[in-house]
């Protein structure tokens, strides 16, 4: 068998480690293998890279991804296409190039190119990276474990900056829908307040906690936010910044934001990313061994299961209301607004 990997959307902690486990696996199968270059561009201009067990060694390690990656999505126009028919383009690239399946590394938008890729006739095994943990039909992807201990790391640190200047310290985290990466975060770095967009606040109720605690005598707060949640009127402004400018009008106390931003994708992935992403691609190639295609890899219940691609895109998975974490953070006086 000839395959193909690729690596699409946003980098992520862990997507060299998954390109080892894929590759090194499927070497072991007798299978040839090519790196496919950013992205679904690289099916488009036939811009490959042949991999080996010596270019396979020493990335494990390795943030980013060696095949670089795009935000190219085939099956939509988007301004500036001089290709008039990409997906066609894409089914002979992948047919001329000898290929018998590819392997499509990402997140929700990669997963459905992916599905879309196999309805019209190509062979796929998607993938799930993601560090907002927001890919439907998997329990865990990797890049989120990376993302929390640095996110916690920072609200660490602004606890002492916070106490010594008895301040209210803001931190937008990254979480467009989904506020898995705050939540966890939240819960491990003892956030006062935690904001996330699948539970709606009150921003009265979020000033009324503050006012509380700054009544009992506890000199500082640390106030958490998903970067995706509903910031009032202000649309125009990130969500961090108009909370924090909300919460010093309305109680007068004194009030800073930090938004660490990219910092929670970068950089070299945690010992268990480097599992997760290492048990996923060499799952992936006994896939591809038994020429199951058409699914994506996933662990539920810390087991490895093949779900079917046609049911992942265009889903997302998002924290439930009544998630028990929630539960046990409402339980120690966490405020969820």
């Amino acid at each position: 068998m000839k395959i193909g990997i690729l690596s699409a959307g946003g980098d992520c902690p862990g997507i060299n480690a998954t390109i080892r486990g894929v590759g090194k696996a499927a070497i072991t199968y007798g299978m040839e293998v090519t790196g496919i270059l950013d992205g679904f561009s690289g099916l488009l201009f036939n811009d490959y890279l042949q991999l080996d067990e010596r270019s396979l060694s020493g990335i494990l390690t390795l943030g980013g991804t060696i095949l670089g990656t795009s935000r190219e999505k085939p099956f939509k126009k988007q301004e500036g296409d001089v290709i008039s028919d990409k997906p066609q383009l894409i089914k002979e690239n992948y047919e001329k190039a000898g290929f018998d399946c590819i392997v499509c590394i990402g997140g929700n938008g990669t997963q459905k190119t992916a599905a879309q890729l196999s309805e019209i006739g190509l062979n796929v095994i998607g993938i799930p990276k993601t560090i907002d943990n927001d890919v439907w039909g998997t329990d865990i992807t990797f890049g989120f474990d990376t993302a929390v201990n640095i996110a916690t790391e920072a609200i660490d640190r602004l606890h002492s900056t916070a106490n010594s200047h008895k301040r209210v310290m803001v931190i937008e985290l990254m979480g467009h829908h989904a506020g898995w990466i705050a939540l966890y975060a939240g819960l491990a770095g003892g956030g006062d307040v935690i904001l996330i967009p699948e539970i709606p606040y009150e921003m009265d109720h979020v000033n009324e906690e503050l006012m509380e605690r700054s009544r009992k005598g506890k000199p500082y707060s640390i106030v958490v936010v998903a970067e995706g949640i509903k910031a009032g009127k202000k649309e125009d402004i990130p969500a961090g910044a108009c909370i924090a400018q909300q919460i010093e009008k309305k109680t007068r106390l004194e009030t800073r934001v930090t938004v660490p931003g990219y910092t929670l994708r970068g950089g070299t992935p945690s010992p268990l990313d480097r599992v997760i992403a290492t048990r996923m691609g060499t799952y992936a190639a006994s896939l591809l061994h038994k020429r199951e295609f058409g699914r994506m890899v996933a662990i539920r219940n810390n087991e490895m299961i093949a779900v079917p691609l046609k049911e992942v895109g265009g889903k997302m998975r998002l924290v439930p209301p009544d998630y028990f974490l929630i539960k046990q953070a409402k339980r120690i006086g966490t405020c969820f607004g």
